[in-house]
């Protein structure tokens, strides 16, 4: 039999899951940019020594907010590979790339945070590298059904390459600059990206 978790622990987990919330809401209404120490202590009613007890540092704190953005993320990369029938791997192509601009869309600035947060340490740590890499996964067999002689690391090539050219077009899109796609067309052109990057795979 298990043993139960101290009360140390839950008020610990409690409190880092204020944290987390408190400080997404701060991303959602100022961005990521407006993020201080001092404001979420206080939000979550400890002293700003306490808030160290809960996260190392601030660098912690903004790698666990991306892990948590990247869980939901990879979640609905994963509903929107499955909207399309497996033995149609274009179609599920698409369902992955919008899938992701929904994501961007509806969670903006948490999108955003992933690629604004500036850390002191530029090394990140294994687990979130592989959070990373892991939302890869999703266009593992629709690109293995579309070049089935092409190496793992030739599929890994050209899907990094996918993915970087329609969030390209989705940052630039949300953004509304100059250049942009207008918003209205996105999901279209997003489908018309996928459709002519994969006519010539094999």
């Amino acid at each position: 039999m298990s043993k139960a978790p101290s009360a140390t622990t839950l008020r610990r987990e409690a409190q880092f899951e204020a944290l987390m919330q408190s400080a997404e809401k701060r991303i959602c209404e100022d961005g990521v940019g407006a993020l201080k120490a001092r404001d979420l202590a206080s939000d979550i009613g400890v002293a700003l020594g306490g808030l160290y007890n809960i996260v190392a540092d601030m660098d912690d704190l903004m790698l666990r907010l991306a892990q948590r953005t990247m869980v939901r993320l990879d979640a609905a990369l994963e509903a929107g590979a499955a909207s399309a029938a497996a033995e149609r791997p274009v179609e599920v192509l698409e369902g992955i790339a919008l899938a992701y601009y929904d994501f961007a869309r509806q969670n903006l600035q948490l999108w955003r945070a992933l690629f604004e947060m500036r850390l002191k340490n530029p090394a990140l740590p294994e687990w979130n590298i592989q959070a990373q890499l892991g939302l890869f996964r999703h266009m593992n067999a629709p690109m293995t059904a579309l070049m089935p002689a092409a190496s793992e690391a030739e599929r890994i090539l050209v899907a990094r390459t996918l993915f970087s050219a329609v969030h390209g077009i989705v940052f630039v899109g949300l953004e509304e600059r100059l250049i942009a796609v207008p918003q209205e067309a996105l999901a279209q052109q997003i489908r018309w990206l996928v459709r002519v990057a994969c006519k010539d795979l094999k």
